[in-house]
């Protein structure tokens, strides 16, 4: 039964509120309120106040306790969600998985074996008491007699070498972490004393105001002082993405006389060399002065493709190159901001920009991503920039001098990162680098787990092939030694081979095996506190990610799988080492950017005096395109076996590690290896239903 309302109350408030309106917002009506509230006489509209304000305190708890139980049930329905679609990834036949001939994999799955065969055995010695009173080797039942003689062989014979594999891990560990911390403390005095490269001279903007009927500008600009530009667009069956590339680079705000547009394109899809003729003519005529070349033969990947364009008589007569990929979207003033640093700078042969994500909030994988790639661009390059003047060519988003590739040599083949290995070659013949962090350059990030491993194993064992083919040519280079310690020791060998060694060897393979002989041991330190602050500073260029901290942890560990076995297969020259599989794109900026790029043509338009008709408009492309995604091959999600088979590994020892109530090593082992079983189900990243 409702309760009634208080008359006598409404009637004394509405007097209060007429009599005297700005009383009530005095202090002194503050003091009126609490003279009536505590009055010494009998009062009963205080109990129901009271029993009032019990009852909205009540409605207010039932209200958050809805509120709890509608968030659990949220979690819940996508807890079951999630574990349906792993059972259904699991059981169903079609789901495609990745090789299991290779060998990292055979030697993972014999150690799982040996793992859940040694678990089995702690479990019986704990139930039976074991682990407390050890049995004796003279004991007459056979389990007992085993148990013993296991004891005795792991601590004198198994145990010493792990413990001695695991501290040099540590030593490694140890050392990459201060190298790390350096390059921290470098970027710090960076930006506390704002250092930064230094061009002699600008070039004026060009804004639609100042520019006149014919589409030239009205400043006194003497061409001239533009020098010849070649803009190259290596892509190969890139259909999601050619067309922002091109349309970004043709609106570069330069004299169109003093520029020449590339598009170098790879595909073997008959319909996407169609759409990428059809887009080049269109902006040919335009006024643009852009060029479509087609190799029939791929050979040498992009390496091949780009030295092929770079044979052309033609080039002789630029004096610069710039290279984008087929994602990459410059900003129209993009040149503008590079080319001047090479005027008075006669030794200076790259200028690198930085990278900018389109889709780096699109799910947790390009979250990831971002964390790494930021702390890439803004402490790596930035600092080997500003004290060295050296760092590996990013393959994009770079203006070379024509002159220092043709002095180290061009375009090699030899390897699947041929711009780290005619970084490395300019650098041994005196060219020197500056990195741009000001200046960034659009492109997108491969939003499944898929194209993110293929792209990564590409990327760690190709440094390990340019170490073993340019080795001796850097001991007889006539660069200093500091150079030339600065390349093997700090370039190479730490920071592409080390890191992801040790990364692999102590959590995924030492880390389990201490749970199991607990002679050898592995400190909390190791585990959880020294990565953890690698972790922060890893996360500091990007501050908006603080929230994935953890995840970025796991996932770091986890990707160690994928770079130790690029590492492994590109130092020994493993079947999969050469193997160059294109990054899949989205395109995810496609429909927004171009119609952007649209507007910035208008005055190309107006300048050749044609007609909008006289070529398919940006809108029919993206109808073929997306008529063509429809027509395409289906993608599915996929399981990965190597994760899969280390999840179970760490998940066994974790089990192991509750029998000897080690808690950071427990929680470590479970979550790491409930990461490893979510990568290896294809659970991050893009989900295609």
């Amino acid at each position: 039964m409702s309760r009634a309302q208080n008359h006598e109350f409404q009637e004394w408030w509405n007097k209060q509120r007429q009599s005297n309106h700005d009383l009530l917002l005095s202090d002194e009506s503050s003091h009126l309120f609490a003279i009536d509230i505590h009055s010494p006489g009998p009062d009963r509209t205080v109990g129901k106040d009271r029993s009032r304000s019990a009852r909205q305190l009540s409605w207010v708890y039932l209200l958050k306790f809805q509120q709890i139980a509608a968030s659990l049930s949220s979690v819940t329905s996508s807890f079951l969600v999630l574990l349906r679609t792993a059972n259904r990834r699991v059981t169903s036949p079609d789901s495609p998985a990745d090789s299991s001939s290779s060998r990292l994999y055979r030697v993972i799955k014999a150690f799982l074996i040996v793992v859940l065969l040694l678990l089995c055995f702690e479990l019986v010695a704990y139930f039976k008491g074991w682990h407390f009173s050890p049995p004796s080797v003279r004991s007459a039942e056979l389990v007992e007699l085993l148990y013993a003689n296991w004891l005795h062989i792991r601590v004198n014979y198994l145990a010493p070498p792990l413990q001695s594999f695991a501290n040099l891990c540590i030593v490694l560990f140890l050392i990459q972490s201060v190298d790390r911390i350096a390059l921290v403390f470098g970027c710090f005095w960076i930006k506390f004393r704002r250092v930064k490269p230094k061009a002699v001279m600008e070039y004026p903007t060009t804004s639609s105001s100042n520019q006149d009927e014919e589409g030239n500008s009205t400043e006194d600009v003497n061409v001239e002082d533009y020098p010849m530009v070649l803009l190259q667009i290596p892509m190969c069956n890139e259909r999601e993405v050619y067309h922002q590339s091109i349309a970004a680079v043709c609106i570069q705000d330069w004299p169109k006389e003093r520029m020449l547009v590339q598009v170098l394109d790879d595909s073997d899809d008959i319909e996407v060399q169609q759409l990428i003729k059809a887009e080049v003519s269109k902006w040919q005529q335009r006024g643009v002065p852009i060029l479509y070349r087609h190799r029939l033969m791929r050979t040498g990947y992009k390496a091949g493709n780009l030295k092929s364009a770079m044979s052309c008589d033609y080039v002789k007569n630029y004096e610069f190159v710039a290279i984008f990929d087929a994602d990459f979207q410059p900003g129209p003033e993009f040149l503008k901001k590079t080319i001047p640093y090479f005027k008075g700078n006669d030794d200076l042969g790259l200028v690198q920009t930085r990278w900018s994500f389109v889709n780096k909030d699109e799910n947790l994988l390009t979250r990831l991503q971002n964390i790494n790639l930021s702390f890439h661009f803004e402490v790596e390059q930035q600092v080997n920039g500003v004290f060295i003047n050296f760092f590996g060519f990013n393959g994009t988003a770079g203006v070379w001098r024509i002159k220092a590739l043709e002095e180290c040599g061009g375009w090699l083949e030899r390897t699947t990162v041929e711009d780290m290995d005619v970084a490395v070659r300019a650098h041994l013949c005196g060219w020197k680098f500056i990195y741009l962090n000001d200046v960034k350059c659009l492109c997108e990030l491969p939003e499944s787990y898929g194209a993110y491993k293929k792209q990564q194993h590409r990327w760690h064992s190709g440094p390990m092939q340019l170490f073993r083919v340019c080795f001796f040519d850097i001991l007889r280079s006539k660069v200093s030694l500091t150079k030339k310690a600065n390349l093997i020791f700090l370039f190479f060998l730490l920071r592409k081979l080390i890191l992801p060694f040790y990364s692999f060897t102590l959590f995924c393979i030492i880390l389990p095996l201490t749970m199991f002989l607990p002679e050898a041991q592995l400190p909390a330190w190791v585990v959880c506190y020294v990565p953890g602050i690698m972790s922060v500073l890893n996360i500091l260029p990007a501050p908006r990610s603080f929230p994935f901290i953890v995840p970025y942890l796991l996932f770091e560990n986890t990707m160690s799988v994928t770079k130790f076995n690029a590492m492994i297969s590109g130092l020994f020259q493993f079947g999969t080492s050469y193997e160059w599989i294109v990054t899949k794109k989205l395109g995810r900026s496609s429909e927004t950017d171009l119609v952007a790029f649209e507007r910035e043509s208008e005055p190309l338009v107006q300048t050749t005096g044609l007609q909008r008709s006289a070529s398919e408009s940006g809108l029919d492309e993206l109808t073929k395109l997306e008529t063509s995604k429809k027509t395409g091959k289906r993608r599915r999600n996929r399981l990965y076996r190597k994760e899969l088979v280390i999840a179970f590994v760490l998940l066994a020892a974790s089990a192991r590690s509750l029998l000897s109530a080690q808690g950071i090593h427990f929680y470590f082992l479970l979550f790491q290896g409930i990461t490893f079983l979510v990568v290896g189900l294809d659970l991050i990243g893009e989900q295609v239903s």
